[in-house]
């Protein structure tokens, strides 16, 4: 369990994030037009899995900003941005911010992933949402970094995403 705090007040997740030099769990997300993949969809591709309690939050929304303007020169990595939001929702975010170089991910008919990466909030107003967190595997699904922001409100570490993508 991860003992974070979300505007100072302390909050925990179901667990850790997978350790770095381990296999990714496989998972089961659905995508803005409806269809589910999971890491094989992303095959030979390094990954970002930039994980956020909600794109309609500010910290959310500037990380997936951030994470577009960014990936768009690297054809070798993929951003999924993941959350619980609704797959509609996530459209109707990417399509007014101009996001078109980030894959957003629903939990819509699988919440296992944030079990699995041990993401999901067990306490707090935000309980039943995701941490915010990053996990970077490379193109054969090895973890090569992972980062459980310690406060909701605060966006990760963009320069150690980059340094671990290599």
């Amino acid at each position: 369990m991860a003992s974070i705090t979300h505007k100072g007040n302390p909050v925990t997740t179901t667990g850790e994030l997978p350790l770095k030099g381990s296999k990714a769990p496989e998972f089961r997300l659905t995508k803005t037009d409806l269809a589910d993949v999971g890491l094989k969809d992303f095959a030979g591709k390094k990954k970002v899995l930039n994980i956020v309690p909600s794109l309609d939050t500010g910290t959310c929304a500037a990380s997936a900003m951030k994470f577009n303007d960014q990936v768009k020169n690297r054809a070798d990595v993929v951003v999924l941005t993941i959350s619980a939001d609704l797959p509609f929702a996530a459209k109707r975010f990417c399509e007014a911010n101009g996001i078109s170089n980030v894959v957003t991910l629903s939990m819509l008919r699988d919440r296992k992933f944030g079990q699995d990466y041990g993401v999901t909030l067990v306490s707090g107003v935000l309980e039943g949402l995701l941490s915010r967190a990053v996990v970077v595997l490379d193109e054969s699904n090895t973890v090569v970094y992972t980062e459980q922001v310690p406060e909701i409100s605060q966006e990760p570490n963009y320069d150690a995403v980059w340094r671990a993508l290599g």
